[in-house]
């Protein structure tokens, strides 16, 4: 089992570099999606913000990614109609799902957020020439300011007057053209609310307000009566305003959730917009409009535009992660602890992955089992309210996802919990035998608690995905536990497992059923975070034999086949020295071309490599590393990472490192603020920079032949 042993341009490249990936050169291509379907239900959506006359220039006093160059937004107008491109109304899109008029081909809905004046004096006369619909998204408090003023809330670098927003009679004439549809951009929430005992600023919309002097974070229910009366404003200015009703609302930064959509229901909105890349389908509801983020240094065409895909796929950037313990971080000393983050920091920057697995759980003693977290939760202790603090800096400064690594089963509730004893239990043995001590989750009460802690984790941290633990398994002699043997017999199986592993039938279809019973309530765990984070992306660790020997699933109750079809990613750990292999590099290419010959292997499977040799405690040398990284890029392996990374001592080497997981080349400076929304929208695809022809450059290893028998297949 997996074990834990004992000056001005240089700001504004921080801030796009945030949400781009930059590598010019000789990257390896990346293939391209194909274009959306026309079936008069596609569409795409664009979030324009800011327009300006030498955009770069005003840099100089005014700082902002997301503003264009007047002409970079009349060539894309121009590019439009020449492509045969089709700006829609809100309506027509409304009217299609409906069953009404289908939308035309190549069907674009052009957005344009925060309600600066340039969107009066600088867009409404293309949209006017060309005779496109546009939605508008109003900030209505910064319309509120009086004249002269500065507007306290917007958050930018540099302070606004009232005079660079709209006017109300502004507003009022483009409502009366018939081209612009009004939306609420909130009244308030385009700000950032302390979200932790460290004082990070995070998206109003979505945080539980920290209380430093009650130490208390918000309610769910003040929490959800905050924003309900946000937008109920919002929308009641906007009507009375401009005459015109109001049914949509453009989350800030992109940032929503489950209880905020319920909240713009409740107040009349059920059109929502977010920052998510992709097509908007018939499968995308009207309330999760995919928007993409045109930027200040945006080409004409910007294909990233039209084929970006939503999700991980065959056409999404490879994804490359640092597998991190947050033990390692975690001090009892404030100062020391935020010594070590900034160190933590520090070297993401320098190694440039697009993930971090991010330790949730306290694991002191390395045993696998989380003896307390790092979240404020309703079950365990919390060693410290640590998880969000590193996980929001990872986000905000080095522009990583970061995924929760947690556990499944696998935590050590207090002695005088009433659950603290159902746990899993085997046939007793003579035999030595090491194993997670893991609570079961066939005890409904047990899957309660288990979700309620995943419900917390989405509560009070904001994360990309979530890496389920290695624990999620039953051994051939697991589960014995009173809850498992009336759920076999629920199956239709006996309530003795010797009486089933006597039967080869009985056995497989229990061992089906165990390996079926793991992967839906991870993925109810998934559901309990997405009440929170709906974006979220799942992934989840399993042994490597479940790919080198399938039979192996009534070993852990593990199948990687399935697991290919149930979650964004797999981590298969690929880890030789953890499984005593004689060949480590003859056995990860055997793995890697298995892996090649099952339908979706290499675009689902993440190989997880290992960086310290457990057995000795020793770190493997970075020529191995690098050798085993480059074995697997030339066979094809497109997503990769390693564990653990010692950010103390720089292991692997950071040469090795970056050879290994980084996606790009220019890497991120420090940002200190809440920023617009670059900070909080997803990367933007970034190029495969572990490409060269070889592996990982000039001495990269020859490929391990495979046996005469294979070759000959």
């Amino acid at each position: 089992m997996m074990r834990r042993l004992p000056a001005l341009f240089r700001t504004l490249t921080t801030v796009v570099l945030l949400c781009a990936a930059i590598l010019p050169g000789h990257a390896s291509a990346q293939p391209m999606a194909p274009a959306d379907p026309d079936d008069g239900q596609h569409f795409r959506a664009i979030a324009l913000h800011d327009v300006r006359a030498g955009v770069r220039e005003s840099f100089e006093a005014w700082p902002e990614p997301t503003a264009l160059d007047e002409r970079t937004v009349a060539d894309f107008f121009a590019w439009l109609k020449a492509s045969d491109h089709h700006p829609v109304s809100l309506q027509q899109v409304v009217d299609a799902r409906a069953g009404g008029a289908p939308l035309p081909p190549r069907a674009v809905l052009l957005t344009v957020d925060d309600g600066y004046v340039s969107t009066y004096t600088a867009l409404f006369p293309l949209l006017k020439q060309y005779r496109y619909p546009i939605v508008v998204a109003l900030v209505t408090s910064w319309l509120e300011v009086p004249a002269g003023e500065i507007v306290s809330g917007y958050l930018g670098r540099t302070p606004l007057t009232r005079e660079q927003f709209l006017t109300w009679e502004q507003a009022r004439e483009m409502a009366d053209s018939g081209l612009v549809e009004f939306a609420s951009h909130t009244h308030g929430l385009h700000r950032g609310l302390t979200g932790n005992p460290q004082g990070n600023q995070q998206p109003a919309a979505t945080t539980h307000v920290y209380d430093p002097d009650t130490r208390r974070y918000e309610t769910d229910e003040a929490y959800v009566a905050r924003v309900q009366e946000d937008l109920r404003q919002s929308r009641a200015l906007i009507e009375r305003n401009t005459g015109k009703p109001v049914r949509a609302v453009v989350w800030p930064y992109g940032a929503y959730n489950q209880p905020a959509q319920e909240a713009a229901r409740r107040v009349g909105m059920p059109i929502m917009m977010t920052l998510e890349e992709g097509t908007n389908g018939p499968d995308v509801p009207l309330d999760r409009i995919r928007r993409a983020l045109a930027t200040y240094d945006m080409p004409v065409p910007d294909l990233s535009l039209w084929r970006t895909p939503a999700g991980p796929g065959p056409y999404s950037p490879p994804n490359r992660a640092m597998h991190i313990d947050l033990d390692y971080v975690y001090d009892p000393d404030p100062v020391q602890q935020e010594a070590n983050l900034s160190r933590l920091l520090d070297r993401v920057l320098d190694v440039g992955p697009r993930s971090v697995f991010l330790q949730a759980f306290a694991d002191p003693d390395g045993d696998g089992v989380a003896d307390s977290m790092y979240f404020p939760n309703r079950h365990l202790p919390v060693r410290a309210d640590l998880f969000n603090r590193v996980a929001w800096q990872l986000r905000t400064r080095t522009g990583v996802q970061v995924y929760a690594w947690m556990p499944v089963m696998a935590f050590e509730l207090p002695a005088d919990h009433p659950l603290a004893g159902r746990q899993v239990k085997w046939t007793p043995t003579d035999a030595p035998t090491q194993r997670y001590a893991r609570l079961t989750p066939f005890d409904a009460d047990v899957r309660t608690l288990i979700g309620e802690i995943y419900e917390d984790l989405g509560r009070y941290t904001t994360i990309a995905g979530v890496l389920f633990h290695d624990d999620a398994l039953f051994g051939d002699d697991e589960d014995i536990s009173d809850a498992a043997l009336n759920t076999y017999a629920e199956w239709g199986l006996p309530r003795d497992i010797a009486a089933i592993r006597a039967d080869p039938e009985l056995s497989a279809r229990w061992t089906q059923g165990k390996t079926r019973f793991l992967n839906e309530f991870t993925l109810a765990m998934a559901d309990k975070v997405r009440t929170w984070q709906p974006r979220l992306l799942t992934a989840r660790n399993l042994y490597a034999l479940t790919v080198m020997q399938p039979e192996s699933e009534s070993w852990f109750a593990q199948s990687y086949t399935e697991s290919l079809k149930t979650y964004d990613y797999t981590a298969i750990m690929a880890m030789p020295y953890m499984e005593n292999v004689d060949k480590p590099a003859e056995w990860l290419a055997d793995m890697t071309r298995r892996v090649a010959a099952t339908p979706g292997g290499l675009e689902g499977t993440i190989f997880e490599l290992q960086a310290r040799d457990w057995r000795t405690g020793e770190p493997v040398p970075d020529a191995t590393l690098r050798e085993h990284f480059s074995l697997i890029k030339q066979l094809g392996g497109r997503h990769f990472a390693y564990y653990p990374d010692d950010f103390y001592n720089d292991q692997p080497g950071l040469d090795t490192a970056r050879r290994a997981v980084s996606v790009r080349a220019t890497l991120q400076e420090s940002v200190d603020e809440l920023e617009t929304p670059p900070a909080l929208a997803p990367p933007k695809p970034g190029p495969d920079v572990m490409n060269e022809p070889a592996g990982l450059g000039p001495d990269a290893p020859a490929v391990p032949t495979p046996p005469a028998a294979e070759r000959a297949q």
